[in-house]
């Protein structure tokens, strides 16, 4: 099976796994392999700082004591040389034994910058200084008897003294053989490597499962939302990120509950709009065909104005379309806003009139604007409309022209019933409906106010309402204002 098609508490464990291995991995090599070499180097950087402490001592009048202390802290043997090798002073047993070796030594020392190292075979059992050399190498590392080889780090350090002289600083040290110790820490190994897998599977398990528990619960009520069902409840424990993500689920599948309720409210409320003009406009066109001498001026009028109004609303849902698809162009120019909107008034209440509306308008001076003049007015016209149809009685309707800093708000105030402050949130959305029983406006598609929106909202402008049920409505709208250069 490939990797991702793995669950999720599988890959998890797999990664954790894995991981695990590795650390082992890299603890073994450290324990074993390269133990060896590690202790070496860490060993001779040790003799290397005792020889520098010698060399800044060397003409010191307690030199003898120095070496003494720092030869039993260390365990290693001091002997201080000249260039042919002769014995200056020594805190060794050893002093002028291997004086060739010494020589030769001093020799490589100089050669190679004044530093030089090297290991030699000791054995153990008897005195380890009546062998020689060439005595080890024909030997090998097994000498016979009880006895064992060790190894001796042979370092020379080259230092000039204050009068110019240079001398040789040579130590010796035992380097423990470590095959004991890798012995022992191998079989250690074992029994830790065996915990630590045991440990690392239960872990893995655990964590896996805590991982991806919730994962696997919130897939399960996506699936239930994708298939319609939107009383699906996402539910996250375990960590910040799972209690999030359903959070956010929880509130879309809210949201997409009240569109899936709006879509529906939306198929009745246009059926209802469809049906009574086109029942009136074939009621009377029917009548009018079996009466064709008793036709009316009323009937014309009547299916003129359902036709109107079935026009204007498919011409609202058609430029709500345009305006969400943002097919629309904006067409900015700069015009006077405050004229624009009191013809709007001025022409609304003429045709309202019947009606027996009255429609003012107020401001404190004439404002010019960078907009687009269609849709602004579009705007204002669908606020004048939405007082119109919920103006309740009084049919007193007041507009506002008001400037704040840069800014100009144009205000549309009714009388009428207003509305409750849980269905504030929602008003400008599509065909919302603050109640279930539709009613059929005066004019208007149950799009006006989610027009409004989206053009005030390419306009980069503010919009809101301020309403209390039983009190009417203030809608307004704001955007911002330029001086106007007389020509």
């Amino acid at each position: 099976m490939r990797l991702h098609k793995l669950r999720l508490k599988w890959k998890i464990f797999i990664f954790l796994l894995s991981f695990c291995s590795l650390l082992l991995v890299v603890l073994w090599l450290f324990q074993t392999v390269f133990l060896d070499a590690f202790y070496k180097y860490v060993r001779v950087q040790e003799i290397r700082r005792r020889a520098f402490d010698v060399v800044n001592n060397a003409e010191s009048e307690n030199i003898g004591e120095i070496i003494r202390d720092i030869s039993d802290i260390n365990d290693i043997t001091i002997e201080i040389v000249d260039l042919n090798g002769m014995s200056i002073f020594s805190y060794s047993q050893w002093s002028n034994i291997f004086r060739a070796e010494n020589v030769a030594r001093i020799a490589m020392a100089l050669e190679k910058g004044g530093e030089f190292y090297e290991y030699i075979l000791i054995p153990t059992g008897r005195s380890r200084f009546d062998i020689s050399r060439r005595q080890f190498r024909e030997r090998g590392q097994a000498v016979g008897g009880n006895r064992s080889i060790l190894q001796s780090l042979i370092y020379v350090r080259i230092a000039d003294n204050s009068m110019g002289e240079q001398f040789a600083v040579i130590i010796r040290a035992i380097v423990s053989p470590v095959d004991a110790t890798v012995t022992t820490l191998r079989h250690q190994l074992y029994y830790i490597s065996g915990i630590i897998i045991f440990l690392a599977v239960i872990l893995a398990i655990i964590i896996a499962k805590y991982i991806a528990k919730p994962i696997e619960d919130i897939t399960k009520s996506a699936t239930v939302l994708a298939s319609g069902d939107y009383e699906a409840f996402f539910t996250g424990k375990g960590y910040h990120e799972i209690s999030v993500l359903s959070e956010t689920l929880n509130t879309a599948t809210v949201e997409l509950s009240r569109v899936e309720y709006l879509r529906r409210e939306l198929f009745a409320n246009v059926s209802h709009d469809l049906r009574t003009p086109l029942a009136l406009i074939y009621s009377y066109a029917e009548m009018m065909h079996d009466f064709p001498k008793e036709i009316t001026p009323e009937q014309t009028q009547t299916i003129m104005d359902e036709t109107k109004r079935l026009t204007t609303l498919v011409n609202d849902v058609l430029d709500m379309s345009k305006l969400e698809s943002e097919m629309e162009v904006v067409n900015n120019s700069r015009y006077n806003l405050t004229q624009s909107v009191l013809e709007a008034t001025e022409s609304m209440e003429k045709l309202l009139a019947k009606e027996k509306f009255k429609i003012t308008f107020s401001s404190e001076r004439e404002v010019y604007v960078d907009a687009d003049k269609v849709k602004i007015d579009r705007a204002f016209y669908n606020l004048l409309i939405n007082a119109v149809n919920y103006s309740g009685e009084s049919r007193d309707i007041s507009v506002k022209q008001t400037i704040t800093g840069n800014f100009v708000k144009i205000s549309v105030i009714d009388s009428g019933e207003g509305i409750l402050e849980k269905d504030l949130p929602y008003i400008w959305d599509r065909y919302y409906k603050s109640s279930k029983t539709h009613k059929r406006a005066i004019t208007g598609s149950g799009l006006g106010l989610s027009i409004v929106k989206k053009i005030i909202g390419i306009h980069s402008g503010k919009y809101g309402v301020i309403s209390e049920a039983g009190k009417g409505s203030t809608f307004w709208f704001e955007i911002k204002m330029v001086e106007h250069i007389q020509s």
